[in-house]
């Protein structure tokens, strides 16, 4: 063996030498004190509340004209000027239109002129008959000359009447010359103008007036909860609130007036109308509104924040936070859900903790910690 072979072996074995010293005398390093087993899993909590909650129906509803009335004239002739503009809001009685009086007026005179003749030769059958009769009373006159002297005056007699009715005639399509309002209303789009002749019972309405103010809002009901609102219904005026969509503002309540008598097969609803005063004409005439019937309050609800719940397989669960800071996995039964709140009918009791954030990570078991609730989390 070399020198340099010699050199290279001593230096293996030496090395061997220290890695066999290194193993028998190295100590193991220490292990975490934070395990899997130990984590605690970060989640938001909320408190179950016992408290008032009303009990309400909602739904989507149409607001309807009170009354709706299409204005046509009566009698025949020229428009001759308008009072209104179109969208005004007019008052009962006021007047919208004016035709052409002339010809009517004409008419009136020659009716007046009729029954001023007919009223001058009915006295003077009269006369002639009375006459006739003392005459034949003597022996002067003949029966015949009698009987045709009575029919005389009692034709005059009914002519008179005729006479009358068309006089009575003439004076109400002279008054239909002016045509007023029938009711309070808003006015629509004006189909008419000066000028234009007019026709009676035209199949065009001159205006359409809508009566906003009082209006009626027509929503369905679930047939499900027709007895429900029934029975509410019969004990007191339920408060009905109407307001259109995306509007938080909401004006004087309504009480609902009709209820159909029957169930829409195709929907499975039923027809409700209520009655708004609408001062201030938020409702519009064919305008979608949201409708919320209160029928009752409840005054021991137990409410959470409606992100507690959750959905799976088994239906609807929450976390219960405990007093170890683990959580118990709880089945609950929904009564109904109030904008970002639900009221829980059985699984929940008051002043029980309940997970809002952070579910996604729990089981049964797991042990939590807690921080803060997203805003707008309690109920």
């Amino acid at each position: 063996m070399t020198c340099g072979a010699r050199h290279f072996s001593g230096l293996l074995l030496l090395a061997l030498s220290c890695s066999a010293c290194s193993r028998g005398n190295a100590t193991p390093a220490p292990r975490s004190s934070v395990g899997p087993a130990a984590a605690r899993v970060p989640v938001a909590v909320a408190r179950v509340e016992q408290r008032a909650v009303p009990i309400e129906l909602r739904a989507i509803g149409t607001a309807q004209a009170y009354s709706v009335v299409e204005i046509r004239s009566q009698v025949t002739g020229e428009l001759t000027s308008v009072h209104f503009k179109e969208g005004d809001d007019v008052r009962q009685g006021q007047m919208l239109f004016a035709l052409d009086r002339r010809p009517l007026e004409a008419a009136l005179q020659t009716a007046e002129g009729n029954l001023e003749r007919d009223t001058a030769q009915a006295m003077n059958a009269a006369t002639t008959a009375k006459r006739y009769q003392d005459l034949m009373a003597r022996g002067i006159a003949t029966k015949e000359q009698v009987d045709q002297s009575s029919t005389a005056a009692a034709a005059l007699a009914a002519t008179l009447v005729a006479d009358r009715g068309a006089l009575a005639n003439a004076r109400l399509q002279l008054q239909n010359a002016t045509i007023s309002a029938p009711i309070n209303g808003r006015t629509g789009q004006l189909r008419v103008h000066p000028g234009n002749l007019v026709r009676a019972n035209d199949q065009t309405p001159l205006v359409t007036i809508n009566q906003v103010s009082p209006i009626h809002v027509a929503f369905g009901v679930p047939e499900g909860r027709l007895d429900e609102l029934k029975r509410y219904l019969r004990s007191e005026t339920l408060r009905v609130e109407a307001s259109p969509p995306g509007s938080t503002d909401v004006g004087p309540p309504g009480h609902i007036t009709f209820i159909d008598n029957g169930v829409d097969p195709t929907t499975g609803t039923i027809t409700i109308n209520a009655e708004f005063s609408n001062p201030d004409h938020r409702l519009w005439p064919g305008r979608f509104v949201n409708v919320l019937v209160t029928l009752a309050t409840d005054p021991n609800a137990n409410v959470v924040p409606a992100v507690a719940v959750q959905s799976g397989q088994l239906g609807d669960y929450a976390f219960v936070v405990k007093a170890d800071k683990s959580v118990d996995y709880r089945k609950v039964t929904i009564d109904r859900t109030i904008g970002s709140s639900t009221v829980i009918r059985e699984g929940l009791t008051a002043g029980e903790v309940v997970v809002i954030d952070g579910q996604l990570r729990l089981t049964a078991g797991t042990r939590v910690t807690i921080k803060d609730a997203p805003a707008g989390a309690t109920p």
